[in-house]
């Protein structure tokens, strides 16, 4: 099965809003006096759940990622790099969104179970994935990994019916009564060239939509709660005090 498994982890973005010095993918937490860069959670959540090879998908700056991660030998797992292309039309956009940057990898993960995490988010507990990949059955396309969360406006947002099945994702709403958001996804090989279709053939940009469209046509989406978990996303210098806060407290 490992063979079957692959890790990607989209880090193409710039980090405009942070304003640092180096990739935000590497900002540092200290752990018992050890330096473990944000991105090494997703990356240890993955090869708990016995991911052995690893994409990130990164810009052309991210030399500094690059240098950290190596070729993942001190990860227990092989790393590639996939270049996410900019995407034409009048923006020119470095980082043209989600969707884009995960059919940048598609020459690597099709065919493959993917297992994905953002690069800035820590996920606990450590096997949530591994939680979460034990639930995935034949007959599921896609299993979101959801949290419950007191911010909706921040994520994609989850609506199940009575058999857990995903029936629509609601992307950060302003005012809504769902309280559970999806922070990692799991796919079989049907999702795959379902996201490749729409990014590279219909122009479909908008990740949520794709999902939500995927859903109409027939591909099967469930969630996996992780029970007492936490879902941290340091996109802004306030939600990284907030995880400084979270730890300091354990």
């Amino acid at each position: 099965m490992d063979q079957d498994l692959i890790g990607l982890i989209p880090a193409a973005g710039k980090g405009v809003r942070l304003g640092l010095p180096y990739p935000k993918e590497l900002y540092p937490i200290i752990r018992d006096n050890h330096y473990k860069p944000v991105a090494q959670f997703v990356l240890d959540n993955l090869t708990n759940a016995g991911v052995k090879h690893i994409v990130f998908v990164i810009n052309e700056t991210k030399h500094q990622l690059i240098a950290y991660f190596g070729a993942g030998r001190r990860f227990n797992c092989d790393i590639s790099y996939v270049v996410q292309e900019q995407v034409d039309g009048a923006s020119k956009s470095t980082s043209p969104g989600l969707a884009h940057a995960l059919d940048a990898a598609y020459h690597l993960t099709k065919d493959k179970i993917v297992i994905f995490g953002m690069a800035d988010t820590i996920m606990q507990p450590r096997d949530a994935l591994a939680q979460s990949f034990q639930q995935m059955n034949a007959e599921t396309d896609a299993l979101l990994v959801m949290f419950s969360t007191e911010r909706p406006e921040k994520f994609g947002m989850v609506r199940r019916d009575q058999h857990q099945r995903v029936i629509e994702i609601v992307d950060k709403p302003r005012q809504t009564e769902l309280t559970e958001m999806w922070g990692s996804i799991i796919w079989r090989p049907r999702f795959t060239e379902y996201l490749h279709d729409c990014v590279a053939r219909q122009g479909i940009s908008d990740f949520a939509q794709i999902m939500n469209n995927a859903i109409a046509d027939g591909l099967q989406f469930r969630g996996a709660h992780i029970i007492s978990g936490t879902y941290i996303d340091l996109g802004t210098y306030e939600e990284i005090m907030e995880m400084d806060r979270r730890f300091r407290d354990e």
